[in-house]
């Protein structure tokens, strides 16, 4: 992790994605130490692939998850940022 964010974007778009699909049929877990950061904007990425747009998912994930969620401006950025090519469908 660089600055509490996955160093390889491509890999961590794959893993948010799958989480995504086998949530459809199982139950998953998102999870950090903390449960605020990482979980955040993990979940905020998600968010983005069900369809949330990216500007609006911090302030969804801490509406519907936690208050604080996404914590640092790195991550916020992550969020941001986190649209072409990283939802399915997306080139």
């Amino acid at each position: 992790m660089i600055f509490w964010l996955p160093a390889d974007r491509a890999a961590a778009a794959s893993a948010f994605r799958e989480v995504w699909e086998r949530a459809d049929t199982e139950r998953v877990e998102v999870a950090c130490f903390g449960g605020r950061g990482r979980t955040g904007t993990a979940l905020a990425a998600i968010a983005v692939i069900d369809g949330v747009p990216a500007h609006r998912a911090v302030d969804y994930v801490r509406a519907n998850y936690r208050e604080g969620a996404v914590e640092t401006p790195w991550q916020l950025r992550y969020v941001a940022r986190f649209t072409k090519g990283d939802r399915p469908g997306d080139s």
